[in-house]
């Protein structure tokens, strides 16, 4: 499937693989990195790929806190523990404990997922969990949270440390009283304290004292100044201690056994624990690295079909991320219908090998089932064999030249080269002499094509430049190059070959002209010519790329400005209709309060008893100012230009109204000064209980009439329930003056305010 043998290491995905290690948190982890393979069946390729996605989806949604816990690889201690008599220690039974909790817990987590947003990482099931809960429970019972066993892990281990804990008591409370002693004669200083030796508590004192203390010498200091001595008081019930300590070690011992014993018949699905751990640490390795490449899934085609949009090569992205700079991308496509091989050329050190690296190491992360960094409408394919010869092969043990170990992967190449295979060649036919060597490298070329394999070369070649350029199914390609600074761009650019820049280099680096110009002669105008109008193209096909590059942000730019524009004469016409809407409002108002000021002037001349024909003329009046208005309310509802103005033609309304208003004589101060009293003496309640129909009616309009003129806000008429008519009449008269537009709503009244025998009245 893969060739070379070493083709991880030309390709620099070993530095890949040490970066996952890195990401991995276990040994259970890192060893599923080292097991990583280049893959070809493709529904394995895309789950392994879906799976890293939707891990990576959760890494980065802060909404989603993927659980951290601890693992460990027991799988050393539970193959020791299937010989019987063998058995876990309290550590290795935290251990399994803690692994067989976090696995759990990522379990838990898993199965609460959304699976229309996560369909494969919610199915990700640990099918072992009914067999390794009740050894957590086991463990619980014994361990405490520290790792230590409990104190009641067994009636005999309780009993021996209580008589353990008074034991260790009584000899510290003796030691301590002997010490006090020889410090208070004088015979220790007053910085002594006890210490253990051999695991029993003695004191240090110097080597002339030992008869005055008594005791057993346990040890001496290197320089035999001080003497460890235990005193004769102590040295029985230090053996009690060491005797119930050997009691205490059996009996754990033996509790230990118990507990190992009762969990050896599911090693095997701690085992698999194990894997489904190992496989999440992993997993999550996988999404940190694409985190960090900010790289993605692209569409995955079972075909062999390249075509990859800004794709950058992983490793130097993640150095030139730290170093604070880009690589610059590169797309390219091949296979299927189009062309199945490219042919790049351009000066060295212009990026070639770093272009066929990176087509490269992306298709060989793919099928290991690893995101790439490439722009999301990508499309890749699946290729059962992958073949490069890039770098020096030459090898001394083989015997083997530069070029004769080219010639060897050549060969390897037409003998298994297919439809499905990806190859890749740098400086394709170098190392020989020119001629041969090219002849050479276009009949290979040749061969693999006919063999209709998906390939990329890179050569200085031109013999392999005219090849391409007159085959159908071969593409040139360059590596730009700028002319005028003498630098390569490092960009590739398919459709037309390359120049090697060789004579511009030359002279840049100095070299003596007369030289320049003979090499000149010898090589031939000819092809001089040639290599001076593939960079003229590559010069012009640049410039109108930049060109269409300027045009194109222009055209964004003008864009962005129309839809600017459009949004703002958007806001414009949103405000012209708010104006216009505020404007017949406030015109409405206008018309309104004019409707009342004329219906309280009226009626006032009426009551101050006026010329009848005055009252006449003044009615007049007052209805063509209605007519009029009308008029002009219609006209505004059949033309929304902004040439009607409603609000000035109230205005010009109320000039109407002020000469009409002159023609009264003497009647404006009346009318001021009758609102005035008016509002004083205004009640704001009127009671029609008692009064006939005819007779309510009568004091219900002349107490509205009232209640409008004072603009009184809010009144209550008392009606009664009784038997209707009143309620009735009430509300009939109100609706009516509702629909005019001389108040704004009624209602029934409250529960705290009458109930249904009130009307509320809103003026």
């Amino acid at each position: 499937m893969i060739y070379p043998d070493n083709i991880e290491q030309k390709l620099d995905f070993t530095l890949i693989r040490e970066r996952l290690e890195a990401y991995c948190s276990s040994g259970l982890g890192r060893e599923q990195v080292e097991q990583m393979v280049y893959l070809t069946d493709f529904e394995s390729i895309e789950r392994l790929l879906g799976e890293t996605q939707e891990m990576l989806h959760i890494q980065e949604d802060g909404s989603l806190a993927y659980p951290r816990g601890d693992m460990h690889d027991l799988r050393e201690n539970l193959a020791r523990i299937r010989v019987e008599g063998l058995f876990l220690d309290e550590e290795e039974l935290n251990q399994l404990r803690q692994t067989i909790s976090y696995a759990i817990e990522l379990e838990h987590f898993f199965s609460r997922l959304d699976g229309n947003r996560f369909p494969i990482l919610s199915r990700l099931t640990l099918s072992s969990t009914t067999a390794i809960l009740p050894q957590k429970t086991r463990i619980d019972k014994v361990i405490d949270a520290f790792g230590r066993m409990k104190d009641n892990a067994s009636p005999e281990l309780a009993r021996i440390r209580r008589e353990l804990s008074a034991a260790q008591g009584s000899v510290s409370r003796a030691i301590n009283s002997i010490l006090r002693q020889a410090q208070s004669e004088g015979l220790l200083d007053k910085d002594a304290t006890p210490t253990l030796r051999e695991g029993r508590l003695v004191l240090p004192i110097p080597p002339g004292l030992k008869k005055k203390i008594g005791g057993i010498v346990h040890d001496e200091s290197a320089t035999g100044k001080t003497v460890f001595i235990e005193p004769a008081q102590v040295v029985e019930a230090n053996n009690r201690i060491r005797s119930l300590e050997g009691e205490e070690k059996r009996e754990r011992a033996r509790i230990l056994t118990e507990v190992t014993n009762q969990l050896r018949p599911a090693v095997p699905d701690i085992l698999q624990t194990e894997h489904y751990l190992a496989h999440l640490d992993f997993l999550q390795a996988k999404a940190q690295l694409a985190h960090s490449l900010h790289a993605i899934a692209p569409e995955l085609r079972n075909k062999p079909i390249i075509d990859f949009k800004e794709a950058r090569h992983p490793v130097l992205y993640l150095r030139f991320i730290e170093e604070g700079r880009d690589v610059v991308p590169l797309s390219m496509r091949l296979g299927e219908e189009e062309n199945r091989i490219l042919v790049i050329s351009g000066p060295n050190a212009g990026g070639k090998s770093v272009c066929l690296k990176t087509i490269g190491l992306c298709q060989y992360m793919l099928q290991c089932g690893l995101l790439v960094p490439m722009r999301e409408d990508s499309i890749a394919g699946v290729f059962e064999q992958l073949m490069i010869d890039i770098g020096d092969e030459q090898s001394i043990a083989d015997d083997l030249s530069t070029y004769s170990s080219h010639l060897k992967n050549m060969k390897y190449f037409i003998r298994n080269a297919d439809k499905n295979s990806l190859f890749l060649i740098d400086e394709f036919g170098s190392g020989t002499e020119p001629m041969i060597g090219g002849a050479l490298a276009e009949a290979t070329l040749k061969e693999l094509h006919e063999q209709q394999a998906v390939g990329v070369v890179t050569t200085h070649y031109s013999n392999l430049k005219h090849f391409a350029e007159s085959t159908e199914g071969i593409l040139n390609g360059a590596m730009l190059y700028d002319r005028g600074a003498l630098k390569p761009l490092f960009q590739l650019s398919t459709g037309q070959a390359g120049s090697s820049f060789a004579i511009e280099i030359a002279r840049q680096i100095g070299m003596p002209e007369a030289i320049i110009e003979r090499a000149i002669e010898i090589v031939g105008t000819e092809h001089i010519d040639y290599d001076k109008q593939l960079q003229d193209i590559a010069r012009d096909k640049r410039y109108w790329e930049n060109k269409r590059q300027n045009i194109r942000q222009k055209e964004k730019h003008l864009e962005e400005r129309i839809a600017q524009y459009e949004e703002q004469m958007g806001q414009i016409k949103a405000k012209k209709k708010e104006i216009l809407a505020q404007a017949q409002a406030q015109a409405q108002n206008l018309l309104d309060e004019s409707n009342k000021t004329i219906e309280r002037t009226i009626r006032e001349i009426k009551e101050s008893k006026a010329d009848k024909e005055k009252t006449r003329v003044s009615r007049q009046k007052v209805e063509n100012l209605k007519l009029k208005v009308e008029r002009s309310r219609l006209d505004k509802k059949e033309g929304d230009g902004p040439d009607k103005k409603p609000k000035g033609e109230v205005l010009h309304d109320f000039k109407d109204l002020k000469g009409m208003s002159k023609s009264l004589p003497s009647s404006q101060p009346m009318i001021i000064d009758t609102i005035r009293k008016a509002k004083l003496s205004f009640q704001r309640e009127l009671d029609l209980r008692g009064y006939r129909i005819d007779e309510a009616e009568e004091e219900l309009i002349a107490y509205m009439d009232r209640a409008v003129m004072v603009n009184a806000g809010e009144v209550s008429i008392l009606h009664g329930t009784g038997t209707g008519a009143l309620k009735q009449l009430t509300r009939d008269y109100l609706q009516r003056l509702k629909k005019h537009n001389r108040i704004r709503d009624f209602h029934e009244g409250d529960v705290n305010h009458g109930g249904a025998g009130f009307t509320i009245v809103e003026i």
